[in-house]
């Protein structure tokens, strides 16, 4: 008789919502792939029709199967009704849920990068309403269905006290979801056990990354920066996730947990002032 794996992270067939995933290389594609792994029930909520045929095909395609998408549900967030709803239907056909993980943020840059001072109102409001404040709505529409020690974490970033010029004004954004974290976890705390984390990694190489201007040289600065000379991987911060939302990490709550590989202690790296010379 084989011996079974050890379920370390005691996830095995807990119910876990992964919201955001847009293509196999997105945080929460990878996300979600390594909580099957690790024996969890996963949950798919995407952005539109488009994004639920995309990943309702990668769900074929892991699975060998047809139908992946009729198990993916959709919500737009800037739509408060479509938040409720799908609150519901999910909770009342998976629920209790265990986990939750928010992996959304979207920035307008089609006009290009411009100085933060010149941001229109219309853009900051909209990116803190579906970066930001769509954690807020999710968890309020998600309550009745939580299960009484769920986790929930979002994708924050590793300092929002750096002001990258390419990134806009999206540091601002990631401070108000920072600190969404932390009242969240007071304010559930009335009633409940759960928990709220985010974990914050440094420059990503994703899609969504891809789609700010000027990126990938400041993604290649930021791996030189790093303690390493590698730049976090999507899998790392899956793997962090993973962690966060499993009950191994019962114990942390309100938290940022940064993954920047060092990045954040070598700003003078002996390599990169040589080069300036």
């Amino acid at each position: 008789m084989g011996l079974v794996a050890p379920d370390f992270l005691e996830l095995r067939s807990k119910n876990v919502v992964v919201m955001g995933a847009a293509n196999k290389k997105s945080v929460a594609w990878i996300t979600a792939m390594t909580l099957e792994e690790a024996g969890a029930r996963v949950i798919h909520i995407v952005q539109d029709e488009a994004k639920r045929s995309e990943i309702g095909a990668l769900i074929d395609q892991k699975r060998g199967l047809h139908g992946g998408a009729s198990g993916v549900f959709v919500c737009d967030v800037e739509s408060q009704e479509q938040i409720d709803a799908v609150a519901k239907d999910v909770g009342e056909k998976h629920g209790p849920i265990h986990g939750f993980v928010h992996s959304i943020a979207f920035a307008n840059y089609s006009e290009g990068m411009k100085p933060f001072h010149e941001t229109s109102r219309e853009d900051f409001l909209q990116a803190v309403n579906i970066s930001a404040f769509s954690l807020v709505a999710l968890s309020k529409a998600f309550k009745p269905h939580f299960d009484e020690n769920a986790s929930v974490v979002t994708i924050g970033i590793s300092t929002t006290r750096m002001a990258a010029e390419n990134y806009g004004y999206m540091a601002p954004i990631k401070a108000a979801l920072h600190s969404s974290v932390v009242f969240l976890a007071k304010s559930f705390a009335a009633d409940t056990k759960m928990r709220f984390n985010a974990v914050c990694p440094g420059l990503l190489k994703t899609s969504a990354s891809a789609g700010i201007p000027g990126y990938a040289d400041s993604y290649l600065f930021a791996e030189q920066a790093t303690l390493r000379k590698q730049a976090v991987s999507t899998q790392e911060v899956a793997n962090a996730v993973a962690f966060m939302l499993s009950p191994r990490s019962s114990g942390m709550n309100a938290q940022e947990v940064v993954l920047d590989a060092g990045m954040g202690t070598n700003y003078f790296d002996k390599a990169i002032i040589e080069k300036l010379r």
